[in-house]
């Protein structure tokens, strides 16, 4: 013969009082302290790991307007050179300096100053222009021209200007690296 017999109850049933209890979760999250520190606590971690991921530009960290293998095309070949445009900073804070020391007696300082100051700006935007180019053509070469993504030649402009340190992502290459 075969023990196929139920095993029977193991206990009194639950009053539904305590069975409703043993059921009941908050429906938002937990709302005890210690509930509260661990979702802030688990929060945080992932921000973090986010933030780590998109300064290293892993594709599933980055913003969607950095996103794409043209994207990362026209950020490595902004970062494998020199830009002028990442003197604009440095030149603004001298130029904030000499124009604040320089009294009435020194005009002339400001006025070179002032003169040196839309001398770069200038000079900046001419290289945008002609690094906004070289990218559209780089790109529109190894992807083709009916794939190119709108704005990308504005894209590398933009990070140009940038101080190479403040960019995000970071580069992932260095200046003189020929990029392909």
């Amino acid at each position: 013969m075969s023990d196929n017999k139920p095993e029977g109850k193991k206990g009194p049933t639950p009053a539904r009082k305590a069975q409703e209890a043993a059921n009941r979760r908050p429906l938002v999250g937990d709302k005890t302290p210690e509930g509260r520190k661990l979702s802030k606590e688990q929060q945080a971690e992932a921000r973090r790991k986010a933030r780590f991921g998109m300064m290293r530009g892993e594709e599933k960290y980055l913003p969607v307007k950095d996103r794409g293998p043209q994207k990362r095309l026209a950020r490595d070949l902004v970062d494998s050179r020199f830009t002028t445009g990442e003197l604009i900073l440095p030149t603004m804070f001298a130029f904030l300096l000499v124009t604040g020391v320089a009294g009435k007696s020194l005009i002339w300082l400001q006025f070179a100053a002032l003169s040196l100051m839309w001398a770069l700006f200038l000079i900046v935007a001419i290289d945008a222009i002609l690094i906004a180019r070289r990218t559209s053509k780089a790109v529109a070469a190894k992807f083709g021209s009916t794939n190119l993504e709108r704005g990308i030649g504005w894209y590398a402009a933009m990070r140009s200007i940038q101080l190479r340190p403040m960019r995000i992502p970071k580069p992932q290459v260095k200046r003189g690296d020929k990029v392909a």
